[in-house]
């Protein structure tokens, strides 16, 4: 026997039932898709276009004078 290790002995029982515990396995789970943008980022894009449309002078005007 190496020494510093306790020695176990097998102990099965004469009678009742034997239960025997497998050793857990992983389990994989699926994959989440994440976003490739943030909702914060979409927002401040989407206010970002509408403070452009709004800057821009609408068709047909004359061109600003200098």
């Amino acid at each position: 026997m190496p020494e510093g290790k306790a020695a176990f002995r097998e102990v099965l029982p004469k009678q009742g039932q034997l239960s025997v515990e497998d050793a857990a396995a992983m389990v994989l789970c699926k994959p989440k898709v994440l976003p490739l943008k943030s909702v914060s980022l979409e927002k401040l894009e989407k206010l970002q276009r509408a403070a452009l449309e709004a800057a821009r002078p609408p068709e047909g005007a004359p061109p600003p004078r200098p």
